[in-house]
């Protein structure tokens, strides 16, 4: 028990006058001590020793900090965890327009291979036609030098 910062282990210590009657009191034991009662620094009856009332105090104070601890650490975590959240899907974004883009590349170089396929091709029937014009206008020639000539002798009878 403690009274005035003083620790009582006997009611008389704490309670009973200082007088001739220590005899007495000395053989009735403390009965509140004996039943696990103390007295604290307010003199309030207490079923706790002073020592372990305070040790649960400092306890509980110390539990009331881990657990406000604990709750800014949540209130980070939860934080981190938006911000790589909000950077995945960022990062999500930007593959996909990568992904994008390189298919729109392929999509242009395959356009082109199919552009310059058909201008090959489109060459190619000119060069016949032009081979066809030549073989006609060397027929043509032909024909007008054979005329030329049959007029010239037609002329010349």
């Amino acid at each position: 028990m403690r009274l005035h910062g003083q620790r009582f282990g006997r009611l008389e210590e704490c309670c009973l006058p200082q007088s001739g009657l220590g005899s007495t009191v000395a053989m009735a034991k403390d009965p509140l001590a004996e039943a696990g009662f103390y007295f604290d620094e307010l003199n309030k009856l207490r079923v706790l020793e002073p020592d372990v009332s305070q040790k649960t105090s400092e306890l509980k104070e110390e539990c009331k900090e881990f657990v406000d601890k604990i709750g800014q650490f949540q209130k980070i975590v939860g934080g981190l965890i938006e911000l790589v959240d909000e950077l995945a899907k960022e990062a999500e974004t930007e593959k996909m327009k990568a992904i994008g883009a390189r298919n729109l590349l392929k999509s242009v170089a395959k356009q082109r291979e199919a552009q310059q396929q058909q201008l090959q091709a489109l060459i190619a029937e000119k060069k016949m036609q032009l081979e066809r014009y030549r073989i006609e206008y060397e027929a043509l020639s032909k024909v007008e030098s054979e005329q030329n000539e049959f007029i010239d002798q037609f002329i010349l009878q």
